[in-house]
């Protein structure tokens, strides 16, 4: 029997992977470096810092590669800053009508196998095959999304910011749990001076805000800013707003039946923590890193860093916050506890 021919599109994929693989490699040698918090090393692309795993070559892929289609949907963040409990409500949210909430899929499911990260998702899946909305994420910085998804005027983005204080703090026990043993310790003091310097995973975190602020600014229809904050106080104000934003407004018979204080029921941190899949599930975003589904769910609190931060920490991180925010018209959400 004749060997089977290669298809021509399985050639074209293998080229592209090949040539991302020499990409990578000729650029991580001329790349800024420092240390992280969960891998000895982070690299620094175009201004960004990232860890040298798939996901950085699944970023060259995203940024050459990816068609944006006018009903792709973006949720955007940096790390620790909501992303967990945001997938599980724009994936109910976007998807009301085809589950009923007694058998809903994030009973079974963690919320990051509902919205999959793009530029992890890029390497080994083909996304043209997805169905219409496809419901993306991705913690890169607005500069470094693909160009397509940038210049479309009918895509949407939601991005979800929180205080910086609770990001460094959920960010650096996030790291710890993670942290291969064979590294030596990072102490709470050495990674928050990272933090300040703007070396963290994806960040500087102020940069990243910012980016997708101003973009908001100037795109309005296109880009959701939220609070996580707020969003904590205001649940279902603020996942109405999220419906009607997403063009899939909840009816007046919707809301008189409860069906988004279900949505927020089911998203929340209690219902959550509480399920089978998110206690000893896992979730393998690149092939080389497998996380415990639990490890996305510590408090889930507002302000719950004054309780690791020292007075001098927050005075330092308030006036960087302060420094890097003049002039620009945006706040961070208030770090008081509750």
């Amino acid at each position: 029997m004749a060997p089977a021919v290669a298809s021509e599109q399985s050639i074209t994929e293998q080229n592209v992977h090949e040539k991302i693989n020499k990409q990578f490699e000729e650029l991580i040698a001329t790349l800024p470096s420092d240390k992280g918090a969960i891998v000895p090393t982070l690299f620094q692309y175009q201004g960004f810092w990232y860890p040298p795993i798939s996901v950085f070559k699944g970023v060259l892929l995203m940024q050459d590669h990816f068609k944006a289609q006018p009903t792709d949907i973006f949720l955007t963040s940096s790390l620790k800053s909501g992303t967990t409990w945001l997938k599980a409500i724009m994936f109910s949210t976007m998807n009301r009508s085809k589950f009923e909430f007694a058998t809903h899929p994030l009973l079974t499911a963690g919320p990051h196998d509902c919205i999959p990260y793009l530029d992890a998702y890029i390497i080994d899946h083909d996304v043209e095959a997805l169905h219409s909305p496809r419901l993306f994420a991705s913690h890169s910085a607005y500069s470094l999304l693909p160009k397509s998804v940038r210049d479309s005027p009918d895509c949407k983005i939601v991005y979800i910011c929180r205080n910086p204080k609770d990001v460094f703090v959920s960010h650096y026990l996030f790291a710890m749990k993670l942290r291969p043993p064979m590294l030596p310790p990072l102490s709470l003091e050495e990674a928050f001076d990272l933090f300040c310097r703007g070396v963290c995973e994806y960040g500087p975190y102020f940069e990243h805000v910012l980016g997708y602020w101003n973009a908001s600014l100037e795109f309005p229809g296109k880009i959701l800013f939220l609070k996580y904050e707020e969003m904590r106080k205001e649940p279902v104000k603020h996942v109405k707003h999220l419906a009607e934003f997403l063009g899939k407004p909840f009816s007046a018979e919707e809301e008189k039946e409860g069906v988004i204080e279900e949505i927020v029921k089911l998203c929340s941190f209690e219902k959550l923590t509480s399920l089978e899949v998110n206690k000893t599930g896992k979730v393998a975003f690149v092939p080389e890193m497998q996380i415990g589904n639990e490890n996305f769910f510590r408090k889930g609190q507002v302000g719950d860093s004054t309780n690791h931060l020292t007075p001098e920490m927050i005075e330092r991180l308030d006036k960087i916050a302060e420094e890097k925010l003049k002039g620009t018209g945006f706040k961070f959400g208030e770090s008081k506890k509750y």
